[in-house]
């Protein structure tokens, strides 16, 4: 399993490192001059106050993610992290190919369909690449696992001191058991 994630992470990440390094050195903003206003990359940059207004900065700061996140993919660095902010910038990007409605050409409408199922496809193998443990247990198993084990000590150590304490018990009873006998025994 190792040699085939050696080979399909850079051969998934090779499409975003494209995208990526051409949206950095030429971005080019979706033209929401159409006037339809329901850009919805648009909508969401003015959502959210950390992402820049400008489209073509925000176009840039996408490719600079699909880029960077592709990079660390294809060297295998934070496979799961790269993969998941791969597969959100997918979102925009799908989103937008259908913003401006149906198209009335047949070849158009079909592109855009393509388009989308590409992207869709896409974020299926971004996901579960994200969801890749490398056959390790997952952190909620091992967080499990740890919570499992932290139980059964702490249970293990109190039935120690209960022991003990048992025995301490025991202990002091039959000193004032013998002591009570002892002082019966000098009593007229």
């Amino acid at each position: 399993m190792p040699v085939l994630r050696r080979v399909a992470r850079p051969l998934l990440a090779t499409k975003f490192i494209r995208d990526g390094y051409t949206a950095v050195r030429h971005p080019v903003p979706r033209d929401s001059s159409e006037g339809t206003g329901n850009d919805p990359v648009a909508r969401l940059a003015s959502r959210y106050s950390f992402l820049p207004d400008d489209p073509e900065q925000l176009a840039r700061l996408q490719g600079a993610v699909q880029l960077g996140a592709g990079v660390l993919l294809a060297l295998g660095r934070a496979p799961r992290l790269a993969s998941a902010a791969l597969a959100v910038t997918l979102v925009p990007a799908a989103l937008a190919a259908y913003a401006d409605g149906a198209a009335e050409d047949p070849d158009e409408r079909a592109a855009r369909r393509a388009e989308l199922l590409a992207n869709v496809s896409l974020v299926g193998g971004l996901l579960i690449a994200a969801a890749d443990t490398h056959g390790k247990p997952s952190l909620a198993y091992r967080t499990r696992h740890a919570a499992d084990h932290a139980s059964d000590a702490l249970t293990h150590r109190a039935h120690a001191v209960a022991d003990r304490l048992g025995d301490v018990t025991d202990t002091a009873v039959h000193g004032v058991t013998d002591s009570v006998a002892a002082a019966r025994k000098h009593l007229p």
